[in-house]
């Protein structure tokens, strides 16, 4: 997932502007993305306001916009946690501080550049690899799927599909890992490329 934790460092507002100073964290547990959601291709904004005291702790957490309420409760619960290096409540600086964060949950923008050119020379072999000591239900969690859905959710993807389109191949993905893998698993030399419906395949 990737998240961004932005205007940490925040002004004071109104007349304490001269004050300004920055809030340094010191743990801050990123929100976890939630399996179903992530399974789903479900992605999606939030954003979140709270309060930051003195003592560096945090308090009245308040969802002020998520595009998914599993989305919004991963993101309250992550930021309950959240800690702050401690301040002197001294020359104009204030006993607490509001601060709003917006949080995007995406697939991992790390994936490499190249990951349909990856996907499409991937052997059965490789898969196989992956889920032969896995039990069926978690075959969709196979790293070569999860690569195929980020790869359906990233930039180029969504702007030649609608988002009903892009969930709606995923959830086509997903009800067919069991019949990929089986057919890789019959087929190891075969690449993975051949099982995947033909309207993913023509995205790669």
């Amino acid at each position: 997932m990737r998240w961004f934790l932005l205007m940490l460092g925040l002004a004071l507002s109104g007349e304490t502007r001269a004050a300004e100073f920055f809030l340094i964290p010191e743990n801050n547990p990123r929100p976890i993305y939630p399996v179903a959601l992530q399974r789903a291709g479900i992605i999606g904004d939030v954003r979140v306001s709270f309060v930051v005291h003195s003592d560096g702790s945090v308090s009245q957490v308040n969802i002020l916009q998520s595009d998914h309420p599993e989305l919004a409760e991963a993101t309250r619960v992550a930021i309950e946690q959240w800690r702050f290096k401690p301040w002197m409540v001294e020359e104009g600086r204030p006993a607490e501080q509001e601060v709003v964060v917006p949080m995007q949950f995406r697939f991992n923008s790390s994936l490499p550049l190249h990951t349909n050119k990856w996907l499409k020379e991937l052997k059965c072999r490789d898969l196989n690899e992956a889920v032969v000591h896995v039990a069926e239900q978690s075959w969709i969690d196979s790293p070569v799927f999860h690569f195929t859905r980020a790869y359906l959710s990233n930039s180029f993807s969504t702007t030649a599909l609608t988002n009903e389109q892009r969930l709606a191949l995923i959830a086509k993905l997903n009800r067919k890992v069991p019949i990929i893998v089986r057919q890789c698993l019959n087929n190891p030399v075969s690449r993975y490329v051949r099982y995947l419906p033909e309207d993913i395949r023509k995205m790669l």
